[in-house]
């Protein structure tokens, strides 16, 4: 078949004023403020991997995050974006395709939680937020151990700091014809018990006949800081079931994931359906303003790290012993119209 070219189908996000991408994910404008949380990290993009298979190519950035940097389909006459496009070649994480989330994922209330009679402090990672997010990885350069034409795998090591235990994890990419597959794992190396959560930080472009159509059976509601209040039903404006994807106001998070998640457009010149076994819990986030649409797994709800340990289980926090490994798996499978 015969793919319609980018124009029929792009939602691009770099023509927009700078001060309508700061309305869309206010995090775009914000500095990093924790350089102890920027292990090794040079924002200059340093050269990235790039992997094709088929009509699929996806470029990496090892350097910035371990982020993916573009995914999409590629032909003669163009390429059509699967994830959305880079909005710069700057090396700011918050500008790729798709980062990960180690070794907790979301939002650590006022940045400080208590385990096994220990206070964890962690210093903001975005200026006008109290509340740290999502770990350690997004914002450190990673390593490149292997790679070919079809396959990379990066790794990050963490020594004990603001984050008081040492880790080491990895992401494993693998393309075929079909679609992307990510592992992401973390090793606890250290000699004490860690908590430890992952998640991954896919970016779609959207456009007004966006859908989504995925399984939750509860939200939570969320105060002006994006931290949870109540756990309510997925009903009403949380009904996942098959809804627009763009501009719907949500920043939230639900349980009960089934595990996959549906999107299409007549637009497109194919759906994706993206799994993850490993993930309970799913995040959405669709600003009201549209253009973008970011739909995560993750293994544990938002601010999770500062319920009682009891509750850590239903909230899907792990403990890791010592030398115990967890990991993510993730999936989105490309089907051709």
């Amino acid at each position: 078949m015969t793919l319609p070219g980018p124009g029929a189908f792009h939602y691009f996000l770099r023509d927009l004023p700078r001060n309508a991408w700061d309305r869309i994910y206010p995090q775009g404008s914000f500095a990093v403020v924790n350089g102890a949380d920027r292990e090794g990290l040079g924002m200059g993009a340093a050269p990235g991997l790039t992997l094709t298979a088929g009509n699929l190519r996806l470029t990496i950035s090892p350097s910035i995050g371990g982020s993916i940097s573009a995914f999409e389909w590629a032909e003669e006459a163009g390429g059509c974006p699967i994830l959305r496009e880079c909005n710069n070649g700057a090396g700011n994480v918050l500008d790729s395709a798709s980062f990960p989330l180690v070794p907790y994922v979301n939002r650590i209330r006022d940045g400080r939680f208590t385990f096994r009679g220990r206070e964890v402090r962690l210093a903001s990672n975005m200026a006008g937020d109290p509340s740290p997010l999502h770990g350690q990885g997004w914002l450190a350069s990673w390593q490149v151990e292997d790679a070919d034409a079809r396959s990379a795998v990066l790794s990050f090591a963490h020594h004990a700091g603001e984050w008081p235990w040492c880790y080491e994890t990895r992401q494993a990419f693998a393309l075929d014809e079909g679609g992307l597959s990510i592992r992401l794992t973390c090793r606890n190396i250290d000699d004490k018990p860690m908590p430890c959560g992952l998640g991954q930080h896919p970016y779609f472009s959207c456009g007004p006949a966006t859908r989504l159509a995925t399984s939750v059976t509860h939200a939570w509601t969320i105060d002006e800081h994006v931290l949870p209040v109540e756990k309510v039903p997925a009903d009403g404006p949380f009904d996942l079931r098959d809804r627009l994807a763009c501009g719907q106001g949500l920043d939230h998070g639900f349980g009960g994931w089934g595990g996959s998640v549906r999107m299409s457009d007549p637009a497109w010149p194919f759906d994706l359906e993206m799994s993850s076994p490993d993930a309970r819990f799913f995040q959405l986030y669709s600003p009201a303003e549209g253009g973008l649409f970011v739909a995560e797994p993750v293994t544990h709800a938002n601010a999770a790290l500062n319920a009682p340990e009891v509750r850590w289980p239903e909230l899907g926090m792990r403990v890791l012993e010592p030398q115990e490994e967890m990991r993510l798996d993730m999936r989105i499978a490309v089907l051709p119209k």
